[in-house]
């Protein structure tokens, strides 16, 4: 039965872009097809390991495309997995839906005429580049397993059809229905067999199945010239983590990273080696130019991570056992000789020869990190502005290596001018006597900068730490020191800063006038009780009247609300105000105190200060009408 279905907006945009926008390298639909071709084998004989009868003997799965030149028709078929109706429908009638709409708005913020080219693997949308050069694609395929085979149609006119038909055997053909060749416009004469072949030599010559093309040539026949038809591979299939690296040029390495990542630009760096001994395996992994658009919410369909071969034979894409999560931006191959070929996921979850490997590929890559940070330094920084917030995540999930993820971490400080340095760095520039690295976590740098927090640690001249990722709050929860000094929160406990006769006499002092102001920081913190845990003078603030720590065993607001927002129910801790010692306003508030120990003005002057706190860390205040209230009365006042 036919039926007429619409393209979700997202992909009518999408089709409209196609259609009517001018690339730079319209080639890359037929590297996209072959790539999708490759992959839906690799599925047909991943899904055969449990279902032997998906794939039957003696055949020899490959990707096949046909010319014709008089009909103007380019065809590329597979032996793969194929889909059933409600598959084609779900995924071509509305393929990347989620990413779909980034990869539009990327399009049009980029003013780089070849950037949406290069988009287009990034966002899995490959399917529609074939609108570039065809008027209209039809799709034909059928599942294993399934007799029932669907046709798809559409002219790009922002409608398909959907109707039942017959293939002889499981699999997929695409057909474009080719726009004419024009010179000046660039569109190259898709429907050539030469130009076919030296696209599909170009740029998948590492596919894995044998391309096959039936190619007309002239040939001397009992002294007549005969036009004869044969068919020829047109690609190698050599598996390239196979080849010495000197046999294997820098453009084939990244040829081959665009097929495996489907990732038009190139990568930004490349790892590679071959393990030898009781457990052999070789790998050759790459760091994708820009972090992948889902980085931070993956999806199934369109996530390209670390392909499995086991003795060159695919077991599975996007093999999460490899690699720990925190890197999981890497793309590229593995390929082991002693696992079982029938190897399933649960298996890889338990087997131990998969855990030593995962131990000896992560610190193969982090050596590639650490090398790249010694030999290029505007390339690491590069790297880290891409991955680095996703690197951090490694500092509290995986212990083995925190030494060398400490190692790669760079971050902002009070004394690097915006500039990213590293904690060697830090540490080689620490002050005589300090044993300590200071850091302050928030949700800006320029929050950060301006926090009362750091006050005291300006004025003597030390150097602190600015972080401002979400997940700084968490890895600096679990790491406790660096190269043997431990890490301390400025706005977390006491401040400690090393001891000189300065620090000495000011803490001292401190102390004297905390018990001689004792009964009104105990009546501050009666009207504030529900609202704080204590109020105390400060060794931290030099200008500042106030500011808000969090006890040295409590949760960091800013954790607190992460952990939230995750769904774990979190009791509300309380901080502690501090106040500043030094500032003409306790003096103000000792004199209201001293007329007047229950005078009404010091509770309005304590949730004043509070507030005041609050704004200054960029805080949310827990009812902004009152404080507003409390503002305006105060300003009356002083206004005679």
């Amino acid at each position: 039965m036919s039926e007429r279905h619409e393209f979700k907006t997202e992909a009518r945009q999408l089709l409209d872009l196609m259609i009517h926008s001018v690339y730079s390298n319209r080639d890359i639909f037929l590297r996209e097809l072959v790539s999708n071709s490759s992959d839906a084998i690799d599925k047909r004989r991943f899904e055969s390991v449990k279902q032997p009868d998906l794939l039957p003997a003696g055949l020899e799965p490959a990707i096949r495309i046909d010319v014709d030149s008089a009909a103007r028709t380019l065809s590329v078929s597979d032996d793969g997995i194929g889909m059933s109706r409600e598959e084609v429908g779900d995924l071509i009638g509305t393929i990347a839906k989620s990413g779909t709409q980034e990869f539009l708005k990327k399009v049009r913020e980029s003013k780089d005429a070849a950037a949406p080219g290069e988009l287009i693997g990034q966002f899995g949308v490959g399917f529609y580049s074939s609108f570039m050069v065809a008027d209209s694609v039809t799709l034909l395929t059928r599942r294993a397993g399934e007799t029932a085979a669907t046709r798809w149609e559409s002219a790009g006119d922002g409608y398909y059809t959907l109707d039942e038909a017959e293939r002889d055997t499981p699999g997929t053909t695409v057909t474009l229905h080719l726009k004419p060749a024009d010179q000046e416009d660039g569109m190259k004469d898709y429907a050539d067999d030469s130009v076919v072949r030296h696209i599909v030599r170009q740029y998948s010559d590492f596919v894995a199945y044998p391309i096959q093309m039936e190619i007309e040539e002239t040939e001397e026949v009992e002294g007549k010239e005969t036009k004869v038809r044969r068919t020829e591979t047109l690609n190698s299939m050599k598996a390239i983590w196979l080849r010495e690296k000197s046999e294997v040029t820098e453009e084939e390495y990244n040829e081959f990273y665009r097929h495996v990542s489907h990732d038009w630009t190139e990568p930004m760096l490349r790892v590679q080696a071959r393990i030898e001994g009781t457990l052999e395996y070789r790998l050759l992994l790459y760091v994708p130019a820009k972090a992948p658009w889902d980085l931070f919410m993956r999806h199934p369909e369109t996530h390209r991570g670390v392909r499995l071969y086991v003795k060159r034979i695919f077991i599975m894409d996007d093999c999460d056992e490899l690699l720990p999560e925190y890197l999981r931006f890497i793309r590229g191959v593995v390929d082991s000789e002693d696992l079982p070929l029938n190897i399933s996921r649960e298996i890889l979850q338990q087997n131990r020869q998969v855990q030593r490997m995962s131990r000896g590929i992560v610190g193969k890559v982090l050596a590639g990190f650490k090398d790249l940070a010694a030999k290029d330094a505007d390339k690491y920084k590069t790297f880290w502005a891409e991955f680095g917030r996703v690197l951090k995540e490694g500092l509290f999930q995986d212990t083995d290596n925190r030494e060398d993820l400490l190692s790669l971490l760079r971050v902002v400080t009070t004394a690097s001018a915006g500039e990213s340095v590293s904690l060697s760095d830090y540490i080689g520039r620490m002050k005589p006597g300090q044993d300590q690295i200071y850091f302050l976590c928030g949700e800006s740098r320029a929050r950060l900068e301006r926090s009362p927090h750091l006050e005291a640690f300006r004025g003597k001249g030390y150097e602190v730490l600015l972080l401002d990722d979400p997940v700084d709050e968490v890895w600096t929860s679990a790491v406790f020191e660096c190269q043997g000094h431990k890490l301390q929160s400025a706005a977390r406990g006491l401040v400690d800063l090393p001891d000189d006769e300065e620090h000495k006499e000011a803490e001292t002092e401190r102390k004297e006038q905390e018990k001689a102001h004792a009964s009104l920081l105990g009546k501050l913190g009666e009207h504030l009780s529900g609202a704080v845990k204590e109020v105390r003078f400060s060794s931290r603030l030099t200008e500042s009247p106030a500011c808000l720590v969090t006890d040295a065993n409590d949760v960091s607001p800013q954790l607190e609300k992460m952990l939230r927002a995750m769904g774990q129910e979190m009791p509300e801790s309380k901080r502690i105000l501090e106040l500043n010692p030094a500032h003409p306003l306790l003096d103000a508030l000792q004199r209201v105190y001293d007329a007047d120990p229950e005078a009404s003005a010091l509770g309005d002057y304590a949730k004043l200060l509070h507030g005041q706190a609050l704004l200054a860390e960029g805080g949310q205040l827990p009812d902004p009408a009152e404080f507003a209230r409390l503002v305006a009365d105060l300003m009356v006042k002083a206004a005679g």
